[in-house]
């Protein structure tokens, strides 16, 4: 019997998990045995499924077992786990398909102990490792197995909420700090108009800066637009990744607001001017009365503010518009003026002194009298400043303190007096002049700071400073006044001028007139009011014209100038009468009143070596005029011829109040003066001048 070969061949299609052991070794000795290797202790064939070998009757070359009949194709048998291995199968290589062959009936049990022995001795082989490449395989596999799954739970959940959620506001939506996301329309308009309607009869709080103020919404054009406050939500969002926002972060989409926006504007600007807008103040300290105290003062730190001015208005309205159903009101970007001041800085001013300064009153030692300063008028003088660091500095306003103590000091000081030149008979003398002595203000309070610091011994003595007076004793009899060098008188003084003309020689007799000085009748004499002894009289010295206070005097002016014309001096300025009076010589007077009242100045000029003085007098209807000094000139006088001018006209009427006094006129006419001076001791001419006075036409008064 030819030995049989035992090989292991994979079938070509894929069948149910039937493993085959790997090729057996033939057994020595002339009878062969097939040894199988088992790849698993059992194989379970699923029921109902065809086995997937077929076993045909295999001959097997015993000397012991004659060759069995052949067995019908055996019926797969399910193999059931267990401890015991079940009987090996041989399997037969040699036909067209690999056949599982059962032992043969009747053969002996010999070789099926012995085949089964080997069955089970023979260990079973751990399955080959995997490679990394089948195990990249298998982990990708999962992976994408896992990702699809959660792709299709996401999908699930999404379109669930996309179906849940259709129709109602978005997730996560806010309204004017309200939550409406995941509601209707309908319940959310309800939500908003039940927490919003209270808000609109509620004053919108405005935050401009560092100031909070309000605003009416009925007063400032601002409504509410239902319908489109819930458009401005939007839809329901198809972004897979906006949905799963939604529900950790929330959108603020404020309200759909109604205005009028003039009306607005409007408000916004007067809420910033009256309101919102302040300048910067750097730090001060403020003052209140004390009641019933005299002129105490309870002192309170004013701290430093930056200023701010709303500049952007249109912003504003803006901000307004689209926020002012916020909780927390509307905030306006304001532009700032920085300060120097701080808190510090003013607390230190405060605290170091100003409480001490005006705790109590400081006592002012005058020449024989003392004067209370009061800490209302110490308070009244401080000024704060800021300087850089941030302190405040405290200076004080010496003229606020000086009004305040000049009055009650007034009686303490002294005028200066010039030297005045007296006459006794027909002589003159020098009345002494007096020293000035004033306060000296700056140095009296120079030590008031050091003062205002003690709490005790506030004592601050006035210092006065003596002033020379414009003309000496010594001065007034070095001029050499001594004898009269020009005088000239003039009458026809009446009525109510001559207490003008009285009142005015008194303020002109006694000046003195210094080498090269000009006198002023103006300056002299001071304004011509009731006040210092002017009376109101007609304005020409012949009682015409309109009457004033002060009228008259022009005659006093026009004797002054014939006085000065003889005595050498120089004119330095005067105007003649409109119309010629014959109690001067034409040519040679002056005016001090116009027509209207007002004052005309005459000035003339001393440039003599020596002084002069001028001595006036009223007597009677009189006016005299001397002039004091020491002759330098002979003066001589040259009147020239008139010159027609315009014929008088013909005036219905006085003009005047009172009754009508007729009158014949006069034509105007012009003349021409000339002046010649010359030397006192030698007799040489020293200058000649020429003055043309022009006068109107005195017209002819019919009743």
């Amino acid at each position: 019997m030819a030995p049989v070969a035992s090989a292991a061949q994979e079938p070509e299609a894929a069948e149910p998990p039937t493993e085959v052991a790997p090729d057996a070794e033939a057994a020595p000795g002339p009878e062969p045995a097939v040894e199988v290797q088992p790849a698993e202790p059992a194989t379970e064939v699923a029921p109902g499924l065809e086995p997937a070998v077929e076993v045909q009757p295999a001959e097997l070359a015993t000397e012991v077992a004659p060759e069995p009949a052949p067995a019908a194709a055996a019926e797969p048998a399910e193999v059931e786990p267990g401890p015991e291995p079940a009987a090996a199968e041989a399997v037969v290589v040699g036909g067209p398909e690999a056949e599982v062959a059962e032992p043969a009936v009747g053969t002996t049990d010999l070789f099926a102990d012995d085949l089964l022995g080997e069955l089970l001795e023979t260990p079973v082989l751990p399955p080959p490792p995997e490679t990394p490449a089948r195990k990249l395989r298998k982990g990708v596999a999962r992976t994408m197995m896992a990702i699809g799954l959660a792709l299709g739970l996401f999908v699930i959940l999404y379109a669930i909420d996309l179906i849940v959620s259709a129709g109602d506001v978005p997730r996560g939506v806010t309204v004017a700090g309200i939550e409406v996301g995941g509601l209707s329309h309908a319940d959310a308009e309800a939500k908003l108009r039940r927490e919003l309607e209270p808000r609109l009869i509620r004053p919108v709080v405005v935050h401009g800066g560092d100031v909070q103020a309000e605003l009416v919404p009925s007063r400032s054009g601002l409504g509410l637009d239902w319908p489109n406050t819930l458009g401005l939500a939007g839809h329901q969002p198809l972004s897979p990744i906006t949905r799963i926002m939604s529900f950790f972060s929330s959108r603020e989409v404020g309200v759909a607001t109604r205005t009028d926006e003039r009306q607005i504007t409007e408000a916004v600007r007067q809420l910033a001017q009256g309101r919102l807008d302040h300048p910067a103040t750097e730090g001060a300290v403020g003052f209140r009365p004390v009641p019933g105290s005299d002129g105490g003062v309870d002192p309170y730190p004013v701290l430093p503010r930056q200023g701010q001015q709303l500049l952007d208005l249109a912003g504003a309205v803006h901000a307004v518009t689209e926020h002012w159903l916020d909780p927390g009101g509307v905030r306006l970007a304001m532009a700032i003026t920085p300060v120097k001041a701080t808190a510090a800085g003013v607390q230190a001013a405060y605290q170091q002194i100003v409480v001490p300064a005006v705790a109590k009153p400081v006592v002012v030692h005058g020449q024989g009298k003392d004067v209370p300063l009061k800490p209302d008028a110490i308070a009244a003088s401080f000024q704060f400043a800021a300087v850089e660091g941030g302190a405040v500095e405290v200076r004080i306003d010496q003229g606020k303190l000086q009004g305040a103590l000049k009055e009650p000091l007034a009686g303490t000081e002294t005028d200066g007096k010039d030297a005045q030149i007296v006459f006794t008979g027909d002589q003159p003398a020098v009345e002494p002049s007096e020293d000035a002595r004033k306060v000296n203000w700056e140095k009296t309070f120079l030590p008031l700071i050091d003062v205002l610091k003690k709490t005790d011994g506030r004592d601050l003595p006035v210092v006065y400073s003596a002033s020379k007076p414009g003309v000496t004793t010594d001065a007034a009899s070095a001029l050499g006044i001594k004898e009269v060098i020009g005088e000239f008188t003039t009458g026809g003084l009446a009525g109510p001028a001559a207490t003008n003309n009285r009142t005015l020689a008194d303020r002109v007799s006694g000046a003195i007139v210094k080498p090269g000085e000009t006198f002023s009748l103006g300056g002299r004499s001071g304004p011509r009011t009731a006040d210092n002894g002017y009376v109101p009289a007609p304005v020409g010295e012949d009682g015409t014209g309109a009457t004033v206070v002060g009228g008259g005097v022009s005659q006093l002016a026009s004797t002054l100038y014939n006085a000065g014309y003889l005595a050498g001096l120089t004119d330095a300025g005067h105007l003649e009468h409109d119309q010629y009076l014959d109690r001067y010589p034409a040519g040679r007077d002056a005016k001090a009143v116009n027509a209207d009242g007002s004052p005309v100045e005459l000035k003339l000029t001393n440039d003599a070596p020596t002084g002069i003085a001028i001595q006036a007098v009223v007597s009677g209807d009189s006016v005299t005029v001397r002039i004091w000094g020491t002759r330098h000139y002979r003066v001589e006088g040259q009147t020239g011829a008139q010159t027609p001018g315009a014929p008088p006209p013909v005036q219905f009427g006085s003009g005047t109040p009172g009754p009508c006094q007729p009158s014949i006129g006069s034509p105007g006419f012009s003349v021409t003066d000339t002046r010649v001076l010359y030397d006192a001791a030698s007799g040489a001419e020293v200058r000649r001048t020429s003055h043309t006075a022009t006068y109107g036409p005195r017209p002819t008064v019919l009743c």
